[in-house]
């Protein structure tokens, strides 16, 4: 007999990244609980159910991680208020894992940030257990990492603190495809172009994560070469390296615009990707097929 498809939760499932895990769980053959706030906006695919609502209520959190094998929460609302990320992150985001660790369900995949880590001039290459940016350095670090230390609190859970830089990705919420770059067509165009501009593509992204929760990558000991038992494990999913020249010259090549080049001190090191490596995990998307991606979704629009 074959063995039973996994359920899986997945938190903000209309969004850029939930979306594509939701597409690449399927493809996994999982059963996805889709966890949206407005009725009909979850992904219309072969086993995936909406379920409408807060996933900081706990009485929809109850039910919904009823029966599941694992939890993937991806929302944080970056660009909102102080107070709501603190709200939906730090406040929200462990309801849904405490209500996960009562119901039984393995493992955690939440899917915090790079932009945790302090990326200061005078910093080298990163890795997964990096120094992290002190409190005061932003609303949206100071309540990722606020986040990630709720949800390792949660004991009796594997969690799995996935950290991306930049995703690129065609779609009209992406950051980095299309608010960004209205941004620079607007006059946000300054950067040095020496400035190490870490990303990741949306695709390479949902297959990491979605291997993950659908236990391709097994429990280990050590954490290079899996998620530790009923702890938290961090890591870092980027693409080939890449600077702020390859990103802001497409984009304003692409509008038509130029770039405003500075020369003060930038981190110039790289984030590495030696733990997701020893889960079995690589890129496929390289730089310049994302750049083309992005170019032609700027020209089309324009």
């Amino acid at each position: 007999m074959a063995p039973p498809s996994p359920v899986v939760v997945v938190t903000g499932a209309n969004g850029l990244v939930g979306a594509a895990v939701c597409r690449a769980l399927v493809e996994r053959s999982a059963q996805v609980r889709a966890v949206v706030r407005r009725a009909g906006s979850a992904p219309v695919l072969q086993g995936v159910t909406e379920h409408v609502g807060d996933f900081a209520d706990e009485f929809l959190a109850g039910a919904v991680t009823h029966g599941a094998d694992t939890v993937v929460t991806t929302v944080h609302p970056m660009g909102s208020s102080r107070e709501a990320q603190h709200r939906v992150g730090v406040e929200g985001t462990p309801v849904i894992a405490r209500a996960a660790r009562d119901a039984g369900v393995a493992r955690l995949v939440h899917v915090s940030t790079a932009g945790v880590y302090d990326l200061t001039a005078d910093v080298g290459d990163v890795a997964d257990d990096g120094a992290l940016l002190p409190e005061g350095s932003g609303d949206y670090p100071d309540t990722k990492n606020a986040t990630d230390a709720a949800l390792a609190a949660v004991d009796g859970l594997t969690t799995v603190l996935v950290r991306p830089p930049a995703i690129l990705g065609a779609g009209e919420t992406s950051v980095w495809n299309t608010l960004r770059p209205r941004a620079i067509r607007d006059g946000d165009r300054r950067a040095n172009p020496s400035r190490t501009w870490p990303w990741v593509h949306i695709d390479d992204l949902a297959t990491f994560i979605a291997d993950v929760a659908t236990g391709a990558v097994a429990t280990a000991d050590d954490p290079q070469r899996g998620p530790v038992a009923s702890g938290t494990t961090p890591v870092i999913v980027a693409g080939e390296p890449a600077t702020w020249r390859d990103y802001l010259g497409t984009v304003t090549d692409a509008l038509g615009v130029t770039p405003e080049w500075t020369d003060e001190p930038v981190w110039t090191g790289q984030l590495l990707t030696d733990r997701a490596r020893g889960w079995g995990w690589a890129p496929e998307v390289t730089l310049a097929r994302a750049m083309a991606e992005l170019r032609q979704g700027l020209t089309t629009r324009s």
